[in-house]
C-alpha cells in the first residue's frame, strides 16, 4: 500500500500525539518499536486459541476482512477460531466476548461497534488475563494491546479536500456513520471542520445513518426532495452506503456520470471492489481505501505479540505506518489508507483489486 499521508500541523489530536512522541526511542523489532515485558499470555507461553469478533457481515468491507482473517492467521502463526458476527449489536458483542472467554481463548481480536460500550468486554478480558487487539475502531476506555486502524480524521479531510476542489460552491452532503463509534465522530468532525476552514462556499448537510443502508436511503431520498440542487456527497462507508446512494440517485434521474452536466461528485470510504467499479463507470469519483487486508494481518501480528508478552512504543513502523498514543493512553497503529480516483483505480497493490 502507498505510504502514510502527510499530516498538517493543525490536524487531528492523533497527529498531535505523533509530534509529541516523535523523539521516542525506537527498539529493533519485526514491526514497529517493541519491548518484551516478560509477561506472556494467559497460558504462560504466548500460544493458544484466539477469538475473532466481527461487528457485522452485511458490508462487503467486513466480508472481505472476514475472508482475510484465516489467511492472515495462518501466515502469522495464530490459531484463530472461526469468526463470530455480532450483527451490529453492541450488547451482543459483549456477550460474544464473554462467550469466547468462557471457551478459554488466550487472545481476542475485536472490531468494536461502540467505542464506549466495548469497555465492559475489555474489562472482562483483562480480569481473565486475556490480551485484546482492537481493529478498525478505538475504544474510549479499557485495556487493549494495540488498536489496528487507519487515521479516520484523514478520511474526512481527504473527502473534504477532493469535493472542495471539484465543487466550487453549493450544497454537499455527508452521510455519516454511527456517532457512538469514534470512526463516525472522527470522519464527521474532520469533514465538517475542513469544509468550514478551506471551502467556505460549500454548505454541509448531514445525514446520521448509523452504518445502516436502509436509513441512508430513506434519509437521502427525503433530503434530495427538499434539496434537489446537491452538488456533492461524502459516503462515510461505501460498504453500506454505496448501493443505496446510487439507487436513490438513479430513481430520481440524478445519477449522471462524471463529465456530464448535473453530475454529483461523490467520495466514499472503504476501497471495496464495488467502489472501484463505480469509479471506472464514472458513477462516483473517489474513495479512501481502508485496508481490510492489513487490518487482518496486523490484528493477528499484534495479538500474537501480546500473547508472547511483548508491548510496543510510539513511533514509525517498518510497514509505512506510525504507532501513536491516543489521549486515552491506548496505542494505535495508524495504517496507510490512500485516496483512490480514476487515475490509480487499477493499481494492483490496492486490496480491492485483489479480491474476487
Amino acid at each position: 500500500m502507498p505510504g502514510t499521508p502527510a499530516r498538517k500541523q493543525n490536524r487531528s489530536r492523533t497527529a498531535r500525539a505523533v509530534g509529541a512522541v516523535a523523539g521516542a526511542t525506537l527498539l529493533l523489532a519485526a514491526c514497529g518499536s517493541t519491548k518484551d515485558t516478560g509477561a506472556a499470555g494467559a497460558d504462560g507461553g504466548g500460544s493458544g486459541r484466539v477469538g475473532v469478533i466481527l461487528p457485522l457481515l452485511t458490508s462487503p468491507f467486513w466480508q472481505s476482512y472476514n475472508d482475510y482473517v484465516p489467511k492472515m492467521a495462518e501466515s502469522e502463526g495464530v490459531d484463530a477460531l472461526k469468526t463470530v458476527n455480532s450483527n451490529s449489536d453492541p450488547s451482543q458483542q459483549i456477550t460474544d466476548i464473554n462467550n469466547q472467554l468462557n471457551q478459554g481463548v488466550k487472545g481476542l481480536v475485536v472490531a468494536p461497534l461502540d467505542s464506549a460500550a466495548i469497555e465492559a468486554g475489555l474489562d472482562q478480558a483483562e480480569r481473565k488475563g486475556v490480551p485484546v487487539v482492537a481493529v478498525d475502531v478505538a475504544p474510549d476506555q479499557g485495556k487493549v494491546a494495540m488498536v489496528v486502524r487507519a487515521d479516520n480524521v484523514a478520511y474526512g479531510e481527504k473527502a473534504c479536500d477532493y469535493l472542495g476542489k471539484n465543487v466550487t460552491s453549493g450544497k454537499v452532503v455527508q452521510i455519516m456513520g454511527d456517532l457512538a463509534s469514534v470512526n463516525g465522530r472522527d470522519r464527521s468532525e474532520a469533514f465538517r471542520a475542513c469544509v468550514k476552514k478551506n471551502f467556505p462556499k460549500l454548505k454541509v448537510l448531514e445525514i446520521p445513518a448509523k452504518w445502516e443502508s436502509d436509513t441512508a436511503a430513506s434519509k437521502l431520498d427525503t433530503l434530495l426532495n427538499a434539496n434537489p440542487d446537491i452538488k456533492g456527497i461524502y459516503l462515510q462507508a461505501g460498504g453500506v452506503y454505496l448501493a443505496p446512494t446510487l439507487q436513490t440517485l438513479k430513481s430520481k434521474g440524478m445519477l449522471k456520470k462524471a463529465g456530464q452536466d448535473g453530475h454529483i461528485a461523490i467520495v466514499s470510504n472503504d476501497g471495496i471492489p464495488q467502489e472501484y467499479d463505480a469509479i471506472r463507470k464514472g458513477e462516483i469519483d473517489a474513495t479512501v481505501s481502508q485496508p481490510a487486508d492489513l487490518y487482518a494481518k496486523y490484528g493477528m501480528y499484534y495479538i500474537r505479540a501480546a500473547m508472547e508478552g511483548k508491548s510496543f512504543e510510539p513511533g514509525p513502523t517498518d510497514h509505512d505506518s506510525t504507532i501513536v498514543k491516543l489521549p486515552s493512553g491506548i496505542l494505535e497503529d495508524q495504517l496507510p489508507a490512500p485516496l483512490v480516483t480514476k487515475d490509480n483505480v487499477d493499481d494492483p497493490k490496492l486490496w480491492g483489486n485483489t479480491v474476487g
